[in-house]
């Protein structure tokens, strides 16, 4: 219970201060720490990430930081796909879903630690936003993650929106996504272990809440290549296993 409850703190810290990341860092916890399958710690995963992105969407909405209208376009865009890709993940080998983890994380990792270029964003058009929100939905239903740490970049660049808004709009994307992708894996999702699951969704709600704050007092930037750095490690971690 003491390491769900401390792997949950951080993944709600990530989600909370940067609007991704946390699933990212959910999976590899709940299979290396908490002796979860990889398919199980991706159907966790997304219950994880629908609880505390939901608190966390809470906040950012408060505080006016959330495009509904752009983040309901990419939520409709991935429903599709992750449903589809929600279904496909319970007939792929453990090891292709480990592999493409890892590769996703490293992506991810590296994302996270490169500044995101504000000053170049431009506003693409209706179908680009829809192809990167589908993108996204698969990826949330295949791996278990939310897709945050994509969404947001995609929301700077793509749509043209402003770090603290793209990080609100995130988490409703991100939400969206894991109810889609928990709903085709409902038989598997009916049998969780709730003795793992509910502590660390607790602390990851609570984490969310601290992260919002986090972010107004330490650059974004900076949060960034703190939680890339973290995923990094666990990225090559996770590949290394898997080769050896």
């Amino acid at each position: 219970m003491l390491i769900a409850l401390a792997a949950g703190a951080v993944v709600g810290l990530s989600l909370g201060a940067l609007g991704g990341g946390g699933s990212v860092l959910a999976v590899p916890a709940l299979i290396y720490l908490l002796g979860l399958t990889p398919t199980a710690a991706a159907t966790a995963s997304l219950f994880i990430v629908l609880a505390t992105s939901a608190t966390a969407l809470y906040g950012h909405a408060r505080d006016g930081q959330v495009r509904w209208r752009t983040g309901a376009l990419f939520a409709a865009a991935g429903i599709v796909p992750a449903a589809l890709g929600g279904l496909a993940s319970a007939r792929l080998p453990e090891w292709l879903l480990t592999l493409g983890f890892s590769l996703v994380a490293g992506f991810a990792a590296v994302r996270m630690v490169r500044r995101t270029p504000e000053a170049e964003a431009v506003r693409r058009s209706t179908p680009a936003v829809a192809g990167a929100g589908a993108g996204l939905g698969a990826v949330t239903g295949v791996l278990g993650v939310g897709g945050g740490f994509l969404t947001v970049p995609a929301l700077v660049q793509v749509v043209g929106l402003k770090m603290r808004p793209a990080v609100g709009t995130s988490l409703f994307v991100v939400g969206a996504n894991a109810l889609v992708a928990l709903l085709a894996r409902f038989g598997s999702a009916a049998h969780m272990d709730w003795r793992i699951v509910a502590p660390f969704t607790g602390a990851a709600v609570l984490g969310a809440w601290d992260g919002r704050r986090l972010a107004k007092r330490i650059p974004g930037d900076k949060l960034r290549r703190i939680f890339g750095v973290m995923l990094l490690l666990v990225a090559v971690v996770m590949l290394v296993d898997l080769l050896i």
